[in-house]
């Protein structure tokens, strides 16, 4: 279900990472790869940020 809210409304989400991680940058190739599973879009945003997946699931949910 998250991970075709995440398809929906794919433009608002990407904004929404590169807001929340603003300190990380995030290619749009990777973004693309990501797309379309929402395990491998926490994966990304752990191997650039070093931040727990529980975390980084628990933010993305919230804005999905």
């Amino acid at each position: 279900m998250a991970t075709e809210r995440m398809n929906d409304s794919w433009s608002r989400v990407k904004d929404q990472i590169q807001m929340i991680w603003k300190e990380h940058e995030f290619t749009d190739d990777e973004m693309k790869k990501a797309r379309g599973s929402l395990t491998r879009m926490v994966t990304l945003i752990h191997d650039k940020t070093g931040e727990g997946k529980a975390e980084i699931m628990r933010k993305l949910t919230a804005f999905l």
